[in-house]
């Protein structure tokens, strides 16, 4: 299966709007879709990393460059 990836831009927005913008999408995509989220809040990094032990995703990779932090997530089947 080829898995489709999905941007989410999210700077300029602050706690808690990236989290529920996330959770917004997560549920719009099919499982094993990736998104790239894009966030400058620094609590964000926090924030995904609590509602990855509460639904269904995975954080594959994250970065920081500069004040960016570059998520890559997948929906996962639980």
């Amino acid at each position: 299966m080829l898995k489709k990836q999905v941007k989410l831009d999210l700077i300029g927005l602050k706690c808690p709007v990236p989290v529920l913008k996330l959770a917004k999408k997560i549920r719009e995509i099919n499982i094993g879709n990736i998104l790239k989220v894009e966030v400058d809040d620094p609590k964000a990094d926090n924030d995904f990393e609590e509602l990855a032990k509460n639904i269904n995703i995975k954080i594959l990779k994250k970065e920081k460059k500069n004040n960016i932090f570059v998520f890559l997530i997948e929906k996962i089947k639980k």
